[in-house]
């Protein structure tokens, strides 16, 4: 392998809009996000689902599905 080619890896800190600071390893420094894990719907589990022109409900007629 050629020696010096290639990145440094160095203490990387990630900030979230949110305000949540993660600190990592990484080639690039001082990342900075939109949505990490500590907002993201999928792990907060507030997750909203957003009906458009009543697709949901005729999905749910056509299966017969009810909640």
């Amino acid at each position: 392998m050629k020696e010096k080619i290639h990145p440094a890896y160095e203490v990387t800190t990630i900030t979230c809009v949110c305000g949540n600071v993660i600190e990592t390893r990484s080639t690039a420094r001082n990342l900075k996000v939109e949505i990490c894990s500590a907002c993201h719907p999928f792990f907060t589990g507030k997750q909203k689902l957003v009906d458009t022109a009543g697709r949901i409900e005729r999905f749910r007629r056509k299966y017969n599905i009810t909640t």
